[in-house]
């Protein structure tokens, strides 16, 4: 019985407005690879405060989910923010806004 929660709690992902919200090394990758566009979350720098070490500067892309495209092709808003906080509340409101165009 232990063994099947374990395995379930594996294939969950952290979510954050009910959409998954997945961290590799300093990227954060926001939304499902099956919807249309998902946010993309790059970590350029951080900063000691209160003893923990939190994201400073935050790369914020929204990118179209389309494989044929080359990266360039694919970008729809790009912006540098300070803080993840800011960086997600930008982030979010334009991947809301392109899924529901």
């Amino acid at each position: 019985m232990a063994a099947a929660k374990t395995a379930k709690k594996k294939n969950e992902f952290l979510e954050y407005k009910g959409r998954p919200l997945v961290r590799k090394g300093n990227t954060i990758y926001y939304g499902s690879l099956a919807d249309d566009f998902v946010l993309v979350l790059q970590i350029l720098s951080t900063k000691e405060q209160n003893g923990l070490t939190v994201a400073d500067r935050v790369m914020v892309q929204l990118l179209k989910n389309d494989p044929d495209l080359r990266l360039n092709e694919r970008i729809v808003h790009k912006i540098e923010k300070r803080g993840l906080y800011s960086a997600m509340h930008i982030g979010s409101f334009w991947l809301e806004k392109a899924l529901s165009e």
